[in-house]
């Protein structure tokens, strides 16, 4: 063995985590681990921050949490559908997807339409309710990575980026969203689509003039609307942060949560917030639960659970030859750090609150499930890479694995 080859075995040897780390099977096992433990810790919270507010409603105190419970099982189940599927498929199935939540986006118009908190942004289908906008979402990730995939250098031309996909597609979603007084919304998607935007390679100067245009209309839509005015001058005034009672009362109640919460919380279950002085505390503000229950390590442990799925995602995005798979993984990991980073600086008053969950933690249906199908996505994305399928298929099932720890059976000696 020559001195090199032996000082690189070396290096492996005392370097074992890095070599680990180096593995195809890395992101995989990040996303899914990530993945399974912010839907296991979420239910936990809900439970918690829902229970009182059931009671309040005559329904039993698990009635949130199990309808949510149910919520993360058909989110598991599309996403092992949608791990199955490979990069093919998806370049097949991205217009439909987008085609189907604007068709389902627009019925919220219709008769079928119901309006939450303001919001004309939901549909009644049956006993459901669904939120097209949250299939909105994907289908934009879907379609720019279909778009961009195959343009290369000529992404740089404005005329390439703008009719495509900005105007025809971008425009449409958002329009829809928007009419519907769904600002939060608005406000994720123009992250995804600044996200797929700047890993096709669009130029700087279409970043700049898209940058503009946006704050135009999110100024026109805040200065059209006294809801929204409201919200940003009552957010920037000391005197309405102050006053429990009045205007800011859930953000005041919020920060109340969080302070009482201190540095190890009062414990699981114990909130006082959550007993009808906090609203929507199972939903946009369930952070300021988990920080009044479990204190600094439960959000610090939300925060780092984010930062691993940002670091696979990140890893899946460089480390692929795929320009379809490498924007589509750019859009999604936008669309889900964007969301968690307005829902947590709504709650610490870093931003005025626009009703927009945090991603897989939050009570609410069509927004895990959405969420659990595109990281089903991504998983499979992270099955493709060079050498992770081949691991994947090489390891044995988990039955296998299970009778492998039995004590093998001595066989018999014959007696002479």
């Amino acid at each position: 063995m020559s001195s090199a080859t032996a000082d690189e075995s070396t290096v492996t040897r005392s370097l074992p985590i890095i070599g680990r780390l180096e593995s195809p099977l890395t992101t995989y096992y990040l996303l899914l681990g990530t993945t399974v433990t912010l839907v296991v810790f979420g239910l936990v919270m809900v439970f918690s921050a829902s229970s009182v507010e059931a009671l309040l409603d005559d329904q039993a105190s698990y009635a949130v949490f199990v309808r949510q419970l149910l919520f993360a099982v058909a989110g598991g189940v599309a996403a092992l559908v949608a791990l199955r599927l490979g990069v093919r498929w998806w370049k097949r199935l991205s217009f439909l997807v987008l085609g189907v939540a604007i068709v389902l986006q627009a019925a919220v118009f219709s008769p079928l339409g119901v309006e939450v908190n303001g919001n004309l942004n939901w549909l009644a289908l049956g006993p459901l309710q669904v939120q097209p906008s949250e299939l909105a979402k994907l289908g934009l990730v879907l379609v720019g990575a279909l778009i961009f995939a195959n343009k290369g250098p000529r992404v740089a031309s404005f005329s390439h980026v703008v009719l495509p996909y900005v105007l025809p597609v971008t425009a449409v979603v958002l329009a829809l969203v928007l009419a519907g007084h769904d600002l939060g919304t608005g406000l994720v998607i123009l992250c995804i689509v600044a996200a797929v935007l700047a890993v096709a390679g669009a130029s700087m100067s279409l970043f700049v003039a898209g940058t503009l245009l946006g704050a135009l209309g999110v100024a026109a839509m805040v200065l059209t609307s006294g809801n929204r005015m409201s919200r940003i001058t009552n957010w920037l005034s000391p005197a309405c942060q102050s006053d429990p009672d009045g205007y800011c009362g859930q953000s005041v109640h919020g920060m109340y949560a969080l302070a009482d919460g201190g540095w190890w919380g009062v414990g699981l279950g114990a909130s006082k917030e959550k007993w009808a002085w906090l609203s929507e505390a199972h939903n946009d503000f369930i952070f300021a639960i988990i920080g009044e229950e479990l204190g600094l390590p439960g959000t610090l442990l939300i925060l780092v659970l984010f930062g691993v799925l940002a670091w696979a995602c990140y890893r899946l995005v460089s480390r692929t030859q795929d320009r379809y798979v490498r924007i589509a993984s750019a859009g999604i990991m936008a669309w889900l750090l964007g969301q968690a980073i307005i829902n947590i600086g709504a709650v610490i008053g870093l931003f005025p609150v626009v009703g927009v969950p945090l991603p897989l933690v939050s009570s609410g249906g069509s927004s895990l499930v959405t969420t659990l199908f595109a990281l089903g996505i991504l998983l499979s994305f992270a099955r493709n890479e060079p050498g992770c399928r081949a691991l994947l298929d090489a390891r044995p099932s988990m039955i296998k694995r299970s009778l492998a720890v039995l004590p093998s059976r001595s066989p018999r000696r014959r007696s002479r």
